[in-house]
């Protein structure tokens, strides 16, 4: 409820705040003389006081205004309207001493009584607007929010994350949950209060103390809290039989996406995530800020948190461009939703149309491109390897092509650890396009900054294991799982995103960067964690049923390929790589050659194709070291496979 003199227009709202405050100044300044004198003033200080108060006042409320303090809204207080009244009445103070230097007395107050004005008139003003504040909150919870039944919540985490939790679920009595207690890891925290509730100790604590705090359900309010602390405190309440949500993530929250009251349940995102990625965000600003950037596959999972990221840095046009209308209109939706709507512009096209892409940057020139856009299901590119042999590799380098054409600034390519020594047609197909950005890069240095990002499997992006997993959980079963010793790089959407625009601006040309995936996991672990998290126990609740190695599937991701080196960035999470480039016009032969069997040839040609232009390309099924004679490309593949290193 906004506090208003309520049936009155704007400017009588604006003379009765004037009359409000000049008021509270005039009995300030009446107190500081009075007390100055101790409550004798003679007459000819009571004549000077009258005097004072015809200029003093009005330069108060003139500063009171410049300092934005005539506000209607009276109810809404906070620290930076506090300082700015601090600010408004010091430099009244500074103003009537400067006087006194200058005219002495009769028409300027003793220094005594400046100092006493102000101090009044600041705990004056203070407190009547903490007053209306207090009035408002309590009156706006009653107006707004219906009776319901409250449940009693424990807050684990007493930090500032915490403390606005609590203080919003208080305001607003409509969540129907109240906070009774506060739990934190810190012993400096404990025994004190937090908006007047008990800090009471560790979390561990939940455990001994629940029989008399009459605990309901548990907030996790931790959000930089390392993944393997939140894990002990997910697993110690459910030992406790109690229920917990936690409040969204730190990215999330300093994005602006959402509120700390949109509670939702514990994923396993958050026992798999790492530490926070800290950014260099001055040089992004400086690579995104006022620049037209392109993000390819716009809707995807990646594409998608890279908008969301780059919009955050203000550039001139953001170009949304994905062939699926619903992913663009999504994207875009949310965007605008987020006040980030002013620079984008949608595009529905395929990044193989080659018309539809010259049009787009003939038209919007970017500066900036990040390419996205990929087949990425490894299973399925196996049946059809022509496709992902167009989209990844041919489409790539067309696009490449063009970029360096248009004058593009930064071209940076999302790759995959798959690429590095594939066993797939996805992972061959990537490598082969960043084999061709990087040929590009070396044939025309000083041009188009060419460069790819490598990286894991990305939690919860679309088709990946973690929603497979949540949708067979919630039919009841079983969860399967290819392997059990198989093992997986995770890393999340936004941090992997992230480190992509670090990436982006760390680049010079030529290079493969590698972020730093931490420690692989077994995706049988991963499934009994979903599981348990779920609330079921496995195998007993839920099965788990083990399916065998899919095409293209490798039991564990390689990190880098042989003949690559790599060195460290400026970054602790980034890693340049370093190998020697391939000539770019045998690339374009291959690609050519693979180009005219990508309709005709089967896809057990297309993928002895790919083994010949990749030496290190296994494919899945095919006896190590086979590598089959293709007459057309031969001349071409051996000069390759005796010349520069992969």
């Amino acid at each position: 409820m906004k506090i208003k003199l309520i049936g009155y227009s704007g400017p009588v709202r604006v003379w009765i705040l004037l009359l409000f405050y000049a008021a509270e100044l005039t009995a300030s300044l009446w107190l500081a003389y009075e007390l100055r004198f101790d409550f004798l003033v003679e007459p000819a200080f009571q004549q000077e006081r009258l005097v004072v108060l015809l200029w003093l006042v009005p330069l108060q409320l003139v500063l009171l205004g410049l300092f934005h303090q005539l506000t209607p809204l009276l109810g809404y207080f906070s620290t930076p309207d506090l300082a700015r009244m601090f600010h408004a009445l010091l430099v009244g103070a500074a103003v009537a001493v400067l006087a006194w230097w200058g005219f002495g007395a009769g028409l300027v107050p003793p220094r005594g009584v400046i100092v006493g004005d102000f101090v009044f008139a600041l705990v004056g003003l203070t407190g009547v607007r903490l007053a209306l504040r207090t009035l408002r909150e309590s009156l706006s919870s009653r107006r707004t929010e219906p009776p319901r039944c409250k449940r009693r919540v424990a807050i684990i985490g007493a930090g500032d994350a915490g403390a606005v939790l609590a203080h919003e679920l208080r305001l607003k009595p409509g969540h129907g949950l109240d906070p009774v207690a506060f739990f934190d890891d810190d012993k400096r925290k404990w025994h004190s209060r937090v908006h007047d509730i008990p800090v009471v100790g560790a979390p561990e604590r939940l455990t001994h103390t629940n029989g008399t705090l009459d605990i309901q359900e548990v907030i996790i309010a931790m959000p930089s809290a390392a993944p393997k602390r939140i894990g002990e405190i997910v697993r110690l309440l459910q030992q406790a039989g109690l229920p917990c949500r936690t409040i969204p993530s730190l990215d999330q929250l300093a994005l602006g996406q959402v509120r700390v009251t949109q509670l939702r349940d514990v994923e396993v995102e958050d026992l798999l995530g790492r530490e926070r990625v800290k950014l260099e965000t001055g040089s992004i600003r400086q690579t995104l800020e006022n620049r037209v950037v392109l993000v390819t596959g716009a809707g995807g999972s990646i594409g998608s948190e890279l908008c969301r990221q780059i919009a955050a840095y203000q550039p001139r046009q953001l170009l949304l461009l994905d062939r699926s209308e619903p992913g663009v209109f999504q994207i875009e939706q949310e965007l605008i939703g987020l006040a980030l709507g002013r620079s984008l512009v949608p595009l529905v096209g395929d990044t193989l149309d080659e018309a539809r892409m010259e049009q787009v940057f003939i038209r919007y020139r970017p500066e900036v491109v990040f390419h996205a856009a990929a087949h990425k299901h490894v299973p399925m590119m196996e049946h059809q390897p022509g496709e992902a042999v167009n989209n990844n590799s041919l489409g790539t380098a067309r696009l490449a092509e063009l970029a360096l054409k248009s004058g593009v600034d930064r071209f940076i390519l999302i790759s995959t650890d798959k690429a590095i020594n594939p066993t797939s047609v996805m992972g061959a197909t990537k490598r082969l396009a960043e084999m061709y950005v990087q040929a590009l890069f070396a044939r025309h240095p000083g041009q188009t900054k060419f460069m790819a990002v490598r990286f894991g499997n990305v939690l919860g992006s679309s088709n990946s294991v973690i929603p497979i997993f949540r949708k067979q959980i919630a039919e009841g079963g079983p969860v399967t799982v290819t392997h059990p010793a198989m093992t997986r790089y995770f890393m999340t959407i936004p941090e992997a995103s992230m480190l992509v625009l670090q990436s982006a601006m760390q680049g010079t040309g030529g290079e493969i960067f590698v972020l730093d995936m931490g420690k692989p996991v077994r995706i049988v672990d991963l499934a009994r964690q979903m599981i348990e998290l779920s609330g079921f126990k496995p195998e007993e609740d839920i099965k788990i049923e083990f399916t065998g190695i899919r095409p293209g599937e490798k039991l564990y991701e390689e990190i880098t390929h042989t003949g690559e080196d790599f060195v460290p960035t400026t970054h602790s999470k980034i890693f340049r790589f370093i190998c020697t480039p391939r000539e770019l016009e045998p690339l374009r032969l291959i690609l050519s050659g693979l180009r005219d069997e990508l309709h005709q040839g089967t896809p057990e040609r297309i993928r002895q194709l790919l083994q010949r232009a990749l030496p290190e390309y296994s494919p899945y099924g095919a006896p190590p070291g086979t590598r089959p004679a293709i007459d057309r490309l031969e001349g071409v593949l051996q000069g390759l496979q005796a010349g520069a290193p992969n």
